[in-house]
């Protein structure tokens, strides 16, 4: 057990907010996703968080099991969907993503985090799993 293992998926975002702003703070907006994915990976690792990079997410369907390539870029502590982006802006597609991630996972919380922004705080997006109709 971890030192964040008790941690509720709100809490853990708090302290996966407060690292994502250090790693913008440190190499800033522009550059391409995967070097974010391998930092921001690196740091919540170091920090003592339990994390899966590109965490496989297979579509189970009856008796079907369907493993297209989808995968979380990282999942930490087991329950908190980690989506990254270095992009313009965060569209209505990378919502309904997170939404498919946190149904297949059946996890409560996604983070979108969109490194290509002045601010890293406007660049968040908390993406939570409701049984109502989706946010678009």
């Amino acid at each position: 057990m971890g030192l964040y293992s008790q941690y509720n998926e709100d809490e853990l975002s708090k302290v996966v907010i407060g690292l994502a702003i250090d790693v913008h703070s440190q190499i800033g907006p522009g550059l391409l996703e995967n070097v974010y994915k391998q930092v921001l990976y690196h740091k919540l690792s170091k920090a003592g968080l339990l994390v899966e990079m590109e965490k496989n997410m297979p579509i189970h369907l009856d008796d079907l099991d369907i493993d297209l390539g989808y995968k979380i870029d990282l999942l930490v502590e087991n329950k908190l969907v980690l989506e990254l982006k270095s992009v313009k802006e965060i569209s209505n597609v990378h919502i309904a993503q997170v939404i498919n991630y946190l149904k297949l996972g059946k996890f409560k919380l996604g983070l979108i985090l969109n490194f290509n922004v002045y601010q890293l705080k406007s660049g968040i997006k908390r993406v939570i799993l409701t049984d109502g109709p989706r946010p678009f």
